[in-house]
């Protein structure tokens, strides 16, 4: 299992890997490209999932891009991807109806919560209602830190500032353009409120100075979609990893991760894993 950082990275790594495995045993073995929100990738799971995959299918190797949802799909779209997943319902929908996606299996769910500083001066802690929170939030000018970069985060951010009338912007907002992990240890270091999902907080919550100040509400769902891309590389690969996702063995590698280390799980496994266009 490998990682790439940017598409250019990965793309040139892709065609140099082909190459070289051309002439050697390796090259039985097939590629995978994946694209994985950041989300997945702060919260740790991969590091539990794949591997798992990838020992129930020896015959591919996995490589993988982290980034939003949104340039997830946009890369998805131009066919830089075999596979991915994604947790930004609408955009999905617009990619599947667009074409560019062959099959799509809801696969996990988990939830977002609303963090900050544990003095909390915009006083949210115990607040139910999000989109209330983030106008608080906002009408007392507290820092505010977005994602700001299209991923299902920051389009679920947005999304709650339409349901409360409230448009992005103000005197202590601000959008970051970067991962969930990266924004999470900008709000700690400045004392900010920020949307996160609640798995890669407690991933980071260790090294981190924030509070989870707003949970439960119904809006904040946070669900996970598998998504093969049509025309991919390796589209066999790319289904049986969906499939695998969805099936007995990847629910269980789901609902496992954070047991031992949270006493809870931190993801949602799908058990009616069936496909929707």
């Amino acid at each position: 299992m490998e990682r790439q950082h940017t598409f250019a990275t990965l793309l040139v790594s892709f065609l140099v890997g082909a190459l070289a495995c051309g002439a050697c045993g390796e090259g039985k073995r097939r590629t995978l490209v994946l694209g994985v929100p950041t989300t997945v990738e702060d919260s740790g799971l991969l590091d539990a999932l794949l591997p798992e995959f990838e020992r129930a299918h020896p015959q591919y190797r996995l490589r993988y891009v982290s980034a939003g949802s949104g340039e997830l799909l946009s890369l998805g779209a131009r066919g830089d991807l075999d596979v991915l997943l994604s947790h930004s319902r609408r955009a999905e929908e617009e990619f599947m109806a667009a074409g560019h996606g062959v099959m799509r299996r809801r696969v996990m769910e988990n939830d977002f919560v609303i963090v900050g500083p544990a003095d909390d001066p915009a006083r949210v802690g115990g607040m139910t209602h999000a989109a209330a929170a983030l106008t608080r939030i906002g009408a007392v000018d507290a820092l505010f830190l977005s994602r700001g970069d299209d991923s299902g985060t920051h389009r679920k951010e947005l999304e709650l500032r339409s349901t409360a009338g409230l448009a992005a912007g103000g005197a202590g907002y601000r959008e970051l353009g970067q991962g969930m992990g990266e924004v999470l240890r900008a709000a700690s270091d400045l004392g900010a409120y920020t949307l996160c999902d609640r798995a890669t907080y407690l991933n980071l919550r260790e090294t981190l100075d924030l509070e989870v100040l707003l949970e439960g509400d119904p809006r904040l769902l946070n669900v996970y979609h598998v998504i093969v891309v049509a025309g991919g590389r390796e589209a066999e690969a790319a289904h049986a990893l969906a499939i695998w996702l969805t099936s007995e063995a990847g629910r269980r590698a789901i609902a496992a991760y954070g047991t031992e280390r949270f006493d809870r799980p931190l993801f949602r496994p799908w058990v009616e894993a069936e496909a929707v266009r």
